[in-house]
């Protein structure tokens, strides 16, 4: 029986998670923690809001995750007293010691998981994923009251 696509993918996602898990925990973070510090890491300061539009994740799960990053010093949060979601976070010194090994391991992950695709297919794959995800995001535009 074949599986569908659905469970392909989750299958693929928890497999990768289930390898990274225990080095995220080695480096102190929690769930979802490394995403936002790598993003740090890459793009400079920026507001809870903007991760939250990045990952299209709720603002509500961002603001838990910043609250834990900068009670074990990944980062700073500096207050916007109108809105906590206009506070500005910066990444710490320990946050970029974090998010370069973060990013060098999920980097051996990646190769794990491509391994014995060529160079085509690995272009074609993250093609594929990439028009997937769009699918998702114009039909969500076109019928956000569905579902």
């Amino acid at each position: 029986m074949q599986e569908s696509m659905h469970m392909l993918l989750y299958r693929a996602f928890h497999a990768q998670r289930n390898i990274l898990r225990p080095y995220m925990r080695a480096l102190g973070l929690g769930a979802g923690q490394p995403k936002l510090i790598a993003y740090l890491a890459a793009n400079g300061p920026c507001r809870q809001r903007d991760l939250a539009d990045y990952f299209e994740v709720d603002p509500a799960a961002i603001s838990r995750m910043v609250d834990s990053l900068e009670k074990g010093g990944f980062i700073t949060v500096e207050a916007d007293g109108s809105n906590r979601r206009r506070n500005l976070l910066t990444v710490t010194d320990r946050g970029l010691e974090a998010a370069d090994a973060w990013m060098a391991k999920r980097a051996q992950v990646e190769e794990i998981m491509l391994r014995g695709f060529s160079a085509e297919e690995r272009e074609a794959f993250s093609a594929y994923l990439t028009r997937a995800r769009q699918n998702y995001v114009d039909w969500k535009e076109k019928h956000p009251c569905e579902i």
